[in-house]
């Protein structure tokens, strides 16, 4: 499947990854797994895209010009993921192939961050995996896009 482009989207605070609480995100920056993921995105015949914001109205601005530009979004919101309506409308509304991906698990922390508002409009979640949800997620997106042409 080739010339597939993919925008993956970082929410708040992931600008902040090999400083920000190590014990609960390990040591890796953002820029080494947006490394990871364009190399993986090479092998896969996929132009990979990354972008990261802090501010949900910039996400969601995203998401909306995402429709016609890119085939699929991985995202993991970040603490977006627990109340934002407005970014999970935003990716119901652009119909694209959706994977969410967190880091850390999600269930196996806080009760707040137990529930996403994300998850009922992603194909599918990868959590706490560290720095591999993100690949993994960037595997099945481009699974459930070849599915989605097949039909």
């Amino acid at each position: 499947m080739s010339g597939l482009k993919i925008l993956v989207l970082h929410g708040p605070n992931l600008n902040l990854l090999g400083d920000r609480e190590p014990d609960q995100y390990g040591n890796f920056t953002l820029d080494q797994i947006n490394k990871a993921l364009e190399e993986r995105g090479l092998g896969l015949q996929a132009e990979v895209v990354c972008f990261q914001s802090n501010h949900e109205g910039v996400l969601v601005d995203r998401i909306q010009e995402a429709a016609h530009q890119y085939h699929g979004i991985l995202i993991n919101p970040a603490a977006l993921t627990h109340y934002s309506y407005a970014l999970r409308d935003a990716l119901a509304a652009c119909r694209l192939p959706l994977v969410e991906v967190h880091l850390s698990n999600i269930f196996a922390r806080e009760p707040f961050r137990r529930h996403s508002v994300i998850s009922a409009v992603a194909g599918g979640v990868i959590c706490g995996l560290g720095p591999d949800s993100y690949v993994l997620g960037l595997e099945a997106l481009i699974g459930l896009i070849g599915k989605v042409r097949e039909e």
